[in-house]
């Protein structure tokens, strides 16, 4: 149904962004080919340590998969991107140098979207959770402690701004998301923040539809 969807808007000059965890996207490189730049493949990475990630999401692909998988669509010739979200509090910035700058040698994304974690909620309670029941405790800690929201915008301030400023230094476009609360306790950074999220132009490079579209 997917495949035969993007067939269809590819046909009518519509541009698609995919976002999947599915390695199984690269079965469809044929047809993204054929779209001649109006499709772009991204996928969620937010590390690359495998177990941390099977630990918080256990019924999806391990990064790694999903890495190998763009891999291959990029090496097609077929626009890349990195949903690089939720990153974690174990990550510090060499974590998140070595996570940029595999993207880069490794995808050549056309943009990088950054998230930290968001600690609001029944979904992040079950991620603390699923952490200690796998044995990462380490992760299960720092995670918790997040509850704290002097914490939790230390956290993401701290991240969002080491991204950026490691995507200006490795040369990887960054596109920030931060959350909508936290862009409230974000002192002198509320405003570029606020910007960053309400951007409203597609950082792809797609083809511009013909004239008369």
């Amino acid at each position: 149904i997917t495949r035969g969807c993007v067939i269809e808007l590819v046909k009518h000059e519509k541009p698609v962004r995919i976002l999947t965890r599915s390695p199984a996207v690269a079965r469809d490189i044929d047809v993204f080919q054929a779209a001649d730049g109006l499709v772009t493949v991204g996928s969620s990475i937010p590390c690359l340590d495998d177990e941390q990630v099977r630990a918080i999401e256990p019924g999806a692909p391990v990064p790694s998969a999903r890495l190998n998988a763009l891999e291959k669509i990029s090496n097609a010739g077929v626009p890349v991107y990195v949903s690089m979200s939720p990153t974690y509090p174990t990550q510090d910035r060499d974590d998140l140098r070595e996570l940029l700058q595999t993207f880069k040698e490794r995808l050549d994304p056309d943009v990088v979207f950054h998230e930290p974690i968001n600690p609001r909620g029944g979904n992040f309670e079950m991620t603390v959770q699923a952490a200690r029941e796998a044995g990462q405790e380490e992760l299960a800690d720092k995670l918790a402690e997040l509850r704290s929201r002097e914490k939790w915008v230390e956290y993401s301030l701290n991240q969002l701004t080491a991204v950026e400023e490691l995507g200006e230094e490795l040369n990887v476009p960054i596109h920030l998301w931060p959350d909508k609360q936290l862009i409230k306790y974000a002192g002198d950074l509320e405003e570029h923040l606020r910007n960053e999220r309400e951007k409203n132009e597609s950082p792809e490079k797609y083809p511009r539809p013909p004239a008369s579209a």
